[in-house]
């Protein structure tokens, strides 16, 4: 723990020395020059809390570098502007990582967020139904309501339409997914409103979204994405070439990634009201600081927890067609920022 903690004031000390000299040998990006400013995008969902505590806590300011922050509305948006280059670092789903990588940019994923981080939340009514019929649940819906069950999720290929479709396709085996379910594209942030307007029947939702959802008495939980797909990876951090290369700045923004874990799992009510602040979408404190109560909220930097989940999940990936063909790990991933800031 010595060790650790004489390493990590060593970083924010070249962090400080940096910002003043921006040449520093550390911060040289691939092609030889300096690395002076980068782009941090980052989607607004609950399990990128690290980044909301990174930017209120001001440790993004203790980088070597100039931080810029964009907001996204999801992640295939951020995968077009990590893409064209305009953005540096993305803090978003891992499935967007993977098809950066599948599309032959190089994005390298240097700490995992969270994992575990969907429930499955549908009206009482479903809720009694599974309970009796399990994987038959969606063929009696349509037998005796005349439609498929309507489901709402993110976009195609998001992490948490990846696990709807696992969940349906191969942990209930009941069926492909389009033959079952009708299914809705629907950002978290309405979800509450679309399935308490009765415009679908159920959703598979992040935190504190699913722990709004479970306040009112006409809805529960199916599932958890945790038992669904044990460890399944949701959102983590990831970099384009110049980043990675900049080793400096890389540790830099790693051990800052992981005192906001720590913040997190020591001091919730305190990340809370980060999440709150940057959230928006009608996310109180209060209800950012139950949902930390939630087993979907699950919050980590080390990036090897969720290899073999991210190497399993994007067999399916590519078995739905999101991408070509599984992710090899030693591409995604580096583990040397990490280990160089927590050995």
């Amino acid at each position: 723990m010595l060790q650790q903690t004489s390493r990590r004031n060593m970083l924010r000390g070249l962090g400080a020395g940096a910002i003043a000299t921006p040449a520093v040998a550390g911060c040289l990006g691939q092609s030889g020059g300096p690395v002076e400013s980068i782009t941090v995008a980052y989607v607004p969902i609950y399990p990128n809390m690290q980044h909301f505590v990174m930017q209120q806590e001001g440790y993004y300011d203790e980088l070597p570098v100039d931080v810029s922050i964009e907001r996204f509305s999801n992640g295939p948006s951020v995968v077009k502007a990590f893409a064209s280059g305009d953005v540096d670092v993305g803090v978003a789903g891992i499935t967007p990582a993977m098809v950066l990588r599948d599309n032959g940019t190089n994005a390298t994923v240097l700490a995992a967020n969270g994992r575990n981080a969907f429930k499955t939340m549908a009206t009482t009514e479903i809720a009694d139904l599974y309970e009796r019929a399990g994987s038959e649940t969606f063929s009696q819906f349509e037998a005796e309501q005349g439609r498929k069950l309507r489901f709402g999720a993110p976009p195609d290929g998001s992490v948490p339409d990846i696990v709807l479709r696992y969940w349906i396709e191969r942990d209930l085996d009941a069926g492909e997914f389009d033959s079952v379910v009708s299914k809705s594209k629907i950002q978290p942030a309405k979800s509450v409103q679309t399935i308490q307007s009765g415009d679908i029947d159920a959703t598979m939702i992040m935190e504190p979204f699913a722990t709004m959802i479970s306040q009112d008495d006409g809805f529960a939980e199916l599932e958890w994405s945790g038992d669904i797909f044990p460890g399944h990876p949701m959102t983590g951090l990831f970099v384009n070439d110049r980043v990675s290369a900049a080793t400096e700045l890389a540790e830099s923004l790693v051990d800052a990634h992981v005192r906001a874990t720590e913040l997190v799992n020591n001091n919730p009510g305190r990340a809370a009201e980060h999440a709150a602040s940057v959230m928006g979408s009608g996310v109180t404190t209060a209800l950012a600081a139950d949902a930390m109560d939630s087993r979907a909220a699950d919050f980590i930097s080390d990036p090897r927890a969720i290899v073999d989940q991210t190497v399993t999940m994007s067999e399916y990936v590519a078995e739905v067609g999101n991408i070509d063909e599984p992710i090899n790990p030693d591409d995604l991933f580096d583990f040397d920022p990490y280990d160089a800031t927590n050995s």
